[in-house]
Formats: structure tokens, C-alpha cells, sequence
């Protein structure tokens, strides 16, 4: 069973760069596509980025696309995302998914009900 922890949080000022980690304690991830999701406060879970098992096709959600990209480091077993030009709406707690199968839901590589593994997030905050 995959156990997935989240790593890379922080406080940052608006327009610089952060690069969170996903890691697992448990199972290898090269079995697992993985999602970053995150929640504002006061906001529901949004999803923002998935890459398949291989690493080579990821989903970058358009409210980051640009900004945002997602990547797989397979020999440390983690999945990365790297967060640039970031802004005060990034705010919010980031979370890894992870779900059994070779690629992103098609369609929708968003749907929380087709992960099934997550971590317990890291905060992010972008703040002046």
C-alpha cells in the first residue's frame, strides 16, 4: 500500500517559486499516477496537475498552465511539482494522489473518486 507525504511548503512573496514533493513510505510509486490537488480556505478540492506512470504525459489544470508543471523523479520514488510566478490565489493546502493504472483519468484527471491514496498536504502561502 502506497503511503503518500507531502513535502515543500512554505511562505512566499507573489511572483516566486516553489517546488513541492510527494513521496512514498510505502509501495514503489511507478505504479501509481499521480495528482496534485489543492484546497483554498473556504474552498473545495481543486485539482491542478496529474502525470501518468512513465512521467510522460501529465494534465495541467488552466488556472495554472504556464505557471505550474508536474514531473517524475523515479529513481528517488517521487513525484514533483514545480510552482512558479506564483500568486496570493495559490494560497491554500497542497495534496499528492495517487491512483492504481498507467495513466491520468481520461476526460477527467481531476476526479478525486478515481484516486485512491492521499497524503495530509503541505501548506503553501503567498503572501506580501
Amino acid at each position: 500500500q502506497v503511503q503518500l507525504v507531502e513535502s515543500g511548503g512554505g511562505f512566499v512573496q507573489p511572483g516566486k517559486s516553489l517546488r513541492l514533493t510527494c513521496a512514498s513510505s510505502g509501495s514503489n510509486l511507478d505504479y501509481y499516477t499521480v495528482g496534485w490537488f489543492r484546497q483554498a480556505p473556504g474552498k473545495g478540492r481543486e485539482g491542478i496537475a496529474c502525470v501518468n506512470v512513465v512521467g510522460d504525459n501529465s494534465a495541467v489544470a488552466a488556472s495554472v498552465k504556464g505557471r505550474f508543471s508536474v514531473f517524475r523523479d523515479n529513481a528517488k520514488n517521487t513525484v514533483l511539482l514545480q510552482m512558479n510566478s506564483l500568486k496570493a490565489d495559490d494560497t491554500g493546502v497542497y495534496y499528492c494522489y495517487a491512483k492504481l493504472g498507467a495513466y491520468c483519468p481520461p476526460d477527467h484527471p481531476f476526479d478525486l473518486s478515481k484516486y485512491q491514496y492521499s497524503g495530509q498536504g503541505t501548506q503553501v502561502t503567498v503572501s506580501s
